[in-house]
């Protein structure tokens, strides 16, 4: 287990009941005119010594997306909101403006979205100590959430999860590449020839951390001290390759830990004069980079793990088992949410510890989905279709919304994969982005459970990814025919 840290996010009644009242509906500032809120506020700031604060959000891409703010307008913002130019809902994570999107563009002008900052995220940058960084959610105008957000994406379906009874506790596990590069050097070696951290194959090495303990200790401490305890820290098989597991909480603040780890590695990195990279797959030889996600039900108060049965032979409850239907019934058509670039396919290659069909097994490395333990505290699943790439509040909300409706269809799964799931006979995953936004589009489902907004939105930002890497001319296609063809 990680060590726990003492500096934590805001813990207080009045932000509290304002973090349940978001499942009920109550606005932030209604709460926040309740008495003790703002004062609260006020009052950490001066005991932490708060001059600035930072304010993001993650776009549909996953990349942060955030500015920083002086303490006045911080307090303003809270107690009305604060506009966010919707651009970030506009563009790609180049900033190229997309030409195809319906929620903003050139024919709305970019106006400021309205976002809200969720004050129960609030917590020191170890690295930045006079600074608070506070997560936004956007809304429309009628302070409705804004349909294409991630975030606001996964709050809807962790209240439907909620309001069926269960208490979705999850988990993820990031594997990384880390460069001795910068922004500079990467682009001015035109990212080939980058130097790793560490050389050679070396999967928990002992060896390798302690060589680099100083840079291993500042992210792990860096995590801890912002709130993103991490359990575990190991090297991985591959040049300069690490894996990160974070601990468990409930859904919604395990996906806020999962996209502040990625930022916490670069930040850290960057500092150290390193690169930390997530993409799914970085050399065609090598492994790709996974973003594994430990899910299980729990009744409503925390203390019953609603995945176990202790009157089944093999331990799993129909809740389970109904859980694990729905996800694998449902994965090729909801795969471009899980693989969001082109690259995520890249990653999807036999005997390479990714998957490639939808199947699940027990304790099985080789399959997409990978049920753990035997015991109440243990029983869980690992959903491995996903990489570090992965937006982990879209992976999160979709894999849970899958597993919810395999729980009120009673979806039974295909038969368990004992043994290689590259030679299971099971449905093939999508091979490439453009045949699974292909999928996703027609998918009926995909719309019932996430909503028109988010999907069209979603569809929309993938066409323009697929169209990017359709006009493009690769060092591949160099190489290959340039001289000889």
């Amino acid at each position: 287990m990680g060590t726990r840290s003492k500096a934590k996010v805001i813990s207080h009644p009045v932000m509290a009941r304002r973090a349940r009242a978001k499942d009920k509906g109550e606005t932030v500032d209604a709460l926040m005119r309740e008495p003790g809120g703002v004062d609260f506020l006020r009052k950490w700031f001066e005991e932490k010594g708060v001059r600035k604060v930072k304010v993001g959000a993650v776009d549909l891409d996953g990349v942060w997306r955030g500015k920083y703010i002086s303490t006045d307008k911080f307090f303003s913002a809270v107690k009305g909101g604060l506009g966010f130019c919707d651009v970030v809902f506009g563009w790609d994570l180049a900033d190229e403006l997309l030409d195809n999107t319906q929620v903003t563009g050139w024919h709305t002008g970019y106006p400021d979205a309205q976002a809200r900052v969720d004050v129960s995220t609030g917590r020191i940058i170890p690295w930045e100590p006079d600074t608070a960084a506070f997560l936004l959610d956007f809304v429309n105008a009628d302070g409705t959430p804004f349909g294409p957000s991630p975030r606001q994406l996964l709050q809807k379906i962790a209240r439907r999860a909620r309001d069926l009874g269960y208490l979705p506790k999850f988990g993820a596990e990031y594997e990384f590449y880390i460069f001795k590069e910068t922004p500079h050097s990467l682009h001015e070696k035109g990212f080939q020839g980058l130097t790793p951290l560490t050389p050679g194959m070396f999967g928990y090495s002992w060896l390798r951390t302690s060589l680099n303990s100083p840079l291993v200790h500042a992210l792990i401490d860096g995590c801890n001290g912002f709130g993103v305890d991490i359990e575990g820290f190991h090297t991985e098989t591959g040049p300069g390759v690490f894996e990160a597991a974070i601990r468990y909480d409930e859904v919604e603040k395990a996906a806020d830990k999962a996209v502040l780890f990625k930022t916490v590695a670069k930040e850290i990195c960057a500092r150290h004069g390193l690169t930390a990279c997530f993409m799914a797959k970085v050399n065609a030889k090598l492994p790709g980079c996974s973003g594994h996600v430990h899910q299980s039900l729990w009744n409503l108060k925390g203390g019953t793990n609603l995945f176990h049965d202790e009157d089944s032979p093999d331990g799993i409850s129909e809740t389970m088992r109904h859980y694990l239907g729905g996800q694998v019934e449902l994965m090729p058509e909801l795969t471009a949410l899980y693989w969001p670039t082109v690259n995520s396919y890249k990653r999807s290659v036999e005997n390479t510890w990714a998957p490639t069909t939808a199947t699940w097994g027990r304790e099985n490395r080789t399959t997409a989905i990978r049920v753990i333990g035997d015991s109440p505290k243990s029983m869980r699943l690992e959903y491995r279709q996903l990489g570090a790439d992965m937006n982990a509040y879209v992976g999160m909300a979709v894999s849970l919304a899958a597993g919810l409706w395999g729980i009120q269809n009673e979806v039974e799964p295909p038969p368990m994969c004992s043994g290689n799931g590259y030679e299971a006979n099971a449905r093939p995953l999508p091979r490439n982005l453009k045949e699974a936004v292909t999928l996703l589009e027609r998918s009926e489902r995909a719309r019932e459970l996430l909503g028109d907004d988010f999907v069209d939105h979603y569809v929309r930002t993938r066409k323009w990814e697929v169209r990017q890497y359709e006009r493009a001319v690769t060092n591949w296609e160099l190489e290959r025919y340039l001289e000889l063809i």
